[in-house]
């Protein structure tokens, strides 16, 4: 599956001159994560598109107060991160076109693009264009979301990648945009 500059600007409009930055990553990470039909691709491009505001964050935003969720209690370490208020919240905020978020997940999607854990010491390397795609990619694949694309599942996506169905409105105008696009039924 390949898609053109005319279908991701139509998809995303908001990308503006990000859309050619991101393209052919796009469409490499498409390959190698076996995002190889217009469903498939439709699904992911809503849900990127919705995750980073259409492309146009690989970090996610918000204050120290608000990162401080991921710094310490629960959901801290739930993500892996130490549970003392030590900066891992910050550090391992989300990132990439899917939020990558957590020492876990960063140790794992770094073990998957790279081999090593580079990205415990680099986290900001998911802000690369190559890798804020790659990384999306990689956690679509690794979460089954293909399989439930295939079947038009996507509140089920929405919940593996956001844990609940925050921005469902939104995501739900991307994915009719990219199912237009793309030429999905």
């Amino acid at each position: 599956m390949v898609i053109t500059l005319p279908q991701l600007t139509q998809i995303m409009p908001g990308a503006s001159l990000k859309a050619g930055v991101f393209l052919p990553t796009l469409n490499l990470a498409f390959a190698r994560y076996g995002i190889n039909s217009p469903r498939r691709a439709a699904a992911f491009l809503a849900q990127v598109g919705h995750e980073s505001a259409e492309l146009r964050y690989v970090r996610e935003l918000g204050s120290e107060q608000y990162l401080s969720k991921y710094d310490t209690g629960v959901l801290a370490a739930r993500l892996g991160n130490t549970v003392e208020a030590d900066g891992d919240g910050q550090k391992y905020r989300g990132r990439g076109l899917i939020q990558i978020t957590g020492r876990r997940n960063y140790q794992a999607c770094s073990q998957a693009l790279f081999g090593d854990e580079r990205l415990l010491q680099r986290p900001e390397l998911l802000e690369q264009p190559q890798w804020a795609c790659e990384s999306a990619a990689w956690f679509w694949q690794c979460n089954g979301l293909n399989e439930l694309a295939d079947k038009d599942q996507f509140s089920v996506i929405t919940r593996r990648i956001n844990g609940g169905l925050n921005g469902l409105e939104d995501r739900l105008r991307l994915w009719a945009r990219a199912k237009a696009a793309l030429c999905v039924a």
